[in-house]
């Protein structure tokens, strides 16, 4: 990928898991990005680290703001969105790596109405969703009347947590797709933050409809060594305007995040730039 500027972009990560690990490793090799800070909750993500990491490792993300970071991207967990996103919005671009967290009505309202006003720009990686795009194109018209996201995975890729959690351990074992969830995507995002970030990314792109009327279906099976995805998109009109997808994006047994997906989260960090105050999905 190339950049789409000449000037050097400043960049802060917010999470060293494997996503932010991908994305420090892509950074220090692409001319024109420069990563100004990486944090992690935890220290020891860092115990193998080289000096030019360690030069670059912030210990207390309340300092963030030091570091003169151009863009911040989050890939920690949904919390970080609850205690630092407009913190991070009005210093900065802002990249929301977990969205799950905008599930929360009034966090999104609230990192929208910041976003509108500027001067900084909110970003949605579109990760694993498939014609992001032109689900929010359909959604800017209003013509767009109904979005079903469709997902699954073998068991073991699934990080559930409630009464869902416990629905996964009573199915995990048995053949067969079992159908875990199927219903309005905002309840379903604080049952499986690590799991439906594609579903959230759905919602605030098709934002004329949103949370609570996008559907969620989550299943699991044994059998799959992919994640499997099925995107219905229904629009206005009689007969109404209808678009189905199904996507296989391969992945290793237990994996959270589906390969094609690591690319595509690059795609959008070097894609993040000029675009100024709004919510940019990309």
């Amino acid at each position: 990928f190339k950049l789409v500027c000449s000037m050097v972009r400043t960049v802060g990560i917010v999470g060293y898991g494997k996503v932010g690990q991908f994305l420090v490793k892509k950074i220090r090799q692409t001319p024109g990005l420069e990563l100004v800070f990486v944090w992690n909750r935890s220290a020891a993500a860092f115990a193998d680290a080289d000096d030019w990491l360690r030069a670059r490792v912030l210990e207390n993300l309340d300092d963030f703001a030091s570091r003169g970071a151009q863009l911040i991207i989050e890939v920690a967990h949904p919390v970080i969105n609850q205690t630092h996103g407009a913190q991070f919005l009005a210093a900065a671009d802002y990249m929301v790596g977990s969205p799950t967290a905008l599930a929360d009505a009034q966090l999104e309202a609230a990192l929208r109405a910041q976003a509108v006003a500027g001067p900084h720009g909110l970003y949605i990686p579109a990760g694993a969703l498939w014609g992001a795009s032109d689900i929010e194109k359909m959604a800017d018209l209003g013509s767009l009347t109904g979005l079903k996201i469709t997902m699954a995975k073998h068991p073991s890729s699934l990080k559930l947590v409630g009464a869902l959690g416990e629905k996964l351990k009573e199915v995990a074992d048995k053949p067969g797709r079992h159908v875990l969830y199927e219903g309005p995507v905002r309840p379903l995002c604080a049952l499986a933050p690590n799991n439906v970030n594609t579903m959230a990314v759905a919602s605030m792109a098709a934002h004329n409809i949103g949370f609570d009327v996008v559907i969620g279906a989550l299943e699991c099976d044994t059998s799959l060594t992919e994640h499997l995805m099925l995107i219905d998109v229904t629009g206005s009109g009689s007969p109404p305007f209808t678009v189905n997808t199904v996507k296989h994006n391969p992945a290793q047994i237990g994996a959270v995040t589906g390969d094609a997906t690591y690319g595509s989260f690059w795609s959008s960090t070097v894609r993040s730039v000029g675009r100024g105050a709004g919510v940019h999905i990309i």
